[in-house]
């Protein structure tokens, strides 16, 4: 998976968006769901191999302060319409650039699935041979989209080894789903590689 901008956030920015040197698990989880999701399986992320040397992009951007929902546009005026100018404040992003990774993940099967993991397996290959995916996959922001391919013997992970601090491995939604509470591990590059603890408990 590779892309000229990419930005995964980390969560301690408040305001500035600014990004992780690699991509994180929920990142790659969501790009492989964009290309193959079937509610029998979940994506479980391995390992992310880092492609290409990491250099950062530094730019200003005009982002809106609010969500857009119904009722931020009720609230916008008689007409019930949303005003973007006068809700609008510059940020500054610090994102990365011309990067490529490859994702090593496994697929579990859900209860009640019957079918056999090598099904959603091989349909996963063939829409990536094929190009194929629900929705286009991105890298930390839908603005940067991702391009997407079969590995090859040429993608080595570079020689770089560095400790990433705490990042992102899941959200755990409370019974309902109203609210999620972060789930974070200790991220280390080691020669180009980021190792991902175990998403879902065994047993």
């Amino acid at each position: 998976m590779w892309g000229s901008l990419a930005c995964f956030t980390r969560p301690e920015m408040k305001v500035e968006r600014v990004t992780y040197p690699v991509m994180t698990p929920s990142a790659a989880r969501g790009a492989l769901e964009a290309i193959f999701w079937k509610p029998q399986f979940d994506w479980v992320v391995e390992e992310i191999h880092v492609l290409r040397d990491i250099a950062y992009a530094s730019f200003v951007r005009n982002e809106v302060n609010s969500r857009q929902t119904e009722r931020v546009a009720a609230n916008f005026g008689a007409s019930g319409g949303y005003d973007a100018a006068s809700d609008r404040a510059q940020r500054h992003t610090l994102a990365l650039r011309d990067v490529a990774y490859v994702i090593r993940a496994n697929i579990r099967l859900r209860p009640g699935a019957t079918d056999p993991v090598a099904k959603y397996r091989d349909q996963f290959r063939r829409r990536v041979t094929a190009g194929q995916c629900f929705s286009t996959p991105y890298l930390g922001c839908r603005e940067f989209a991702a391009s997407f391919g079969e590995p090859d013997t040429t993608d080595v992970p570079i020689a770089r080894t560095e400790d990433l601090g705490p990042m992102l491995l899941d959200l755990e939604y409370e019974p309902g789903g109203a609210r999620a509470r972060p789930r974070l591990f200790r991220a280390h590059l080691e020669n180009g590689v980021l190792r991902v603890p175990p998403r879902f408990e065994e047993g």
